[in-house]
């Protein structure tokens, strides 16, 4: 059995693109974007697709986890750290994930970030 091969980030990223220009708000499709998006070091275009679906989801707290991971790699601190508590606020609840997601690696060692983290693993 031949051993399959990684996938093509850009076809995937072109058929996507071809999708959401025909269905603009079809949520799923913005979601995969986003995150092909930030594969390929794309991190505004991500962080783009993860604004227009937070506008279309605004009670999606993994919407609003993907957003503070967007805002994060742009080195926006502030602006990530309230879309997380927003996340969280919503129902995000993977204290674990958030401890290794390496989107979040610039808001480890903040204080709000720590305070956040406690408070979800108290929850857990």
């Amino acid at each position: 059995m031949a051993k399959s091969s990684p996938p093509d980030l850009e076809f995937e990223t072109r058929f996507f693109e071809a999708v959401h220009r025909r269905s603009p708000r079809f949520s799923d499709v913005i979601e995969i974007l986003g995150g092909l998006y930030t594969k390929q070091g794309r991190i505004a275009d991500g962080l783009k697709m993860d604004r227009k679906l937070v506008r279309l989801q605004p009670d999606n707290a993994t919407a609003h986890y993907n957003l503070a991971c967007s805002l994060a790699l742009c080195r926006r601190q502030a602006d990530a750290l309230r879309s997380l508590e927003h996340a969280i606020g919503l129902g995000y609840d993977d204290p674990d994930w958030m401890q290794q997601d390496p989107d979040l690696e610039g808001l480890r060692d903040h204080p709000r970030f720590q305070k956040l983290l406690a408070k979800l693993q108290v929850q857990s």
